[in-house]
């Protein structure tokens, strides 16, 4: 249920009904917005029983009955877009946000190989205009014997990254048991497809803190990703952004289907910025750059893309990576498509070096 509170309503008002809220076992959630405050309730499996009595209190416009599985992440609980700002958390990064009216692109390797490597790479996707760097520490393989990252080292590398190239860093976490080492290192941190219905991780993610990209599973409809963002909102972190990767469908000519129609979908359902990653979708670099053309063109936020100094040699998805200056010529490209949209593209702050 929603709580709108009159546009004149005092703080002190606010603070009542929150406390009637409690009183009745529920949880309130005060989110003020432009014109008034809604105050959303969570913890009833139905009708709130005595809700008259929070109807009647001062400053109380009206009740509306939210009819979605999810409440903390949906529309109707939270009608402006939210936006995540990155960068404070650590210190040494430029500040960064995603949502708003401004598209940011995050750009790095699928994994962290060495120092040179990811130096090389942080550098170069700055100079084309990333506000953030993605590098992978941790790295869930399909195969046993696939490489699964450098661990603490790779953490200790995106953190000297992050001290030189200025930018934010978003790497993968894996378990609850490696959370406080990569909150050490990572200013956002990425819960993958695979992991997007580890309820245990999400909660403990949740009570971090920390700001977190929820990439959408495999097989996840749009009501599956918006759950499994209320188990993080529901913890008390507000800070989400969600990815669509690809799903898998009866087509075997690209890693995955990118579905679009996701991206204009949740914006509707959701209050939660949108990303999209073109290069796990199609798993190809030469398909990389249209898709993220039209990933903008369909209103996404942002994109997350792979970038490799020598794709060749890349130990890990260097068949899907773009090279420093195709991603230039990427960048390039989607800033025309978001200024055809009259949405200007994420910029580092002038200070920054």
């Amino acid at each position: 249920m929603l709580v709108v509170m009159n546009a004149s309503a005092t703080p002190e008002q606010i603070e009542q009904v929150c406390r009637a809220v409690a009183e009745l076992g529920y949880t309130a959630h005060a989110m003020p917005g432009p014109t008034r405050t809604a105050i959303g309730i969570t913890g009833n499996r139905g009708p709130i029983a005595d809700s008259e009595r929070i109807e009647r209190l001062p400053g109380v416009r009206e009740l509306i009955r939210v009819t979605a599985p999810y409440k903390l992440v949906s529309r109707e609980f939270h009608e402006a877009d939210t936006v995540v700002h990155l960068g404070s958390e650590l210190g040494a990064a430029q500040p960064a946000e995603i949502g708003g009216a401004a598209v940011a692109v995050i750009a790095g390797p699928c994994t962290v190989e060495g120092r040179d490597q990811v130096l090389a790479v942080a550098q170069a996707v700055k100079d084309a205009g990333a506000v953030m760097l993605r590098g992978g520490a941790y790295k869930p393989r399909t195969s046993p014997y696939a490489f699964q990252g450098l661990g603490i080292e790779g953490l200790r590398l995106l953190a000297e990254a992050r001290e030189i190239a200025g930018l934010p860093v978003v790497t993968e976490i894996m378990d609850v048991e490696t959370l406080p080492m990569v909150l050490s290192c990572a200013d956002m941190l990425q819960v993958g497809a695979r992991n997007m219905q580890n309820y245990p991780l999400l909660r403990a993610v949740g009570r971090s803190g920390r700001p977190v990209l929820l990439k959408r599973g495999f097989a996840a409809t749009v009501t599956d990703l918006l759950l499994a963002a209320e188990y993080i909102l529901s913890e008390g972190n507000p800070n989400v952004v969600l990815c669509e990767r690809g799903i898998r469908t009866f087509d075997d000519s690209a890693r995955f289907t990118l579905d679009l129609h996701a991206v204009p979908l949740i914006k509707q359902l959701s209050h939660l910025p949108v990303i999209v990653d073109p290069s796990h979708a199609s798993g190809r670099a030469d398909r990389v750059v249209p898709l993220a053309r039209a990933a903008v063109a369909a209103g996404a936020d942002g994109l997350i893309v792979e970038v490799h100094h020598a794709p060749a040699f890349a130990t890990c998805d260097g068949e899907q990576a773009l090279t420093p200056p195709s991603f230039a010529s990427m960048m390039a490209q989607v800033e025309r498509i978001a200024a055809a949209l009259d949405r200007p593209m994420a910029q580092q702050p002038t200070w920054a070096s």
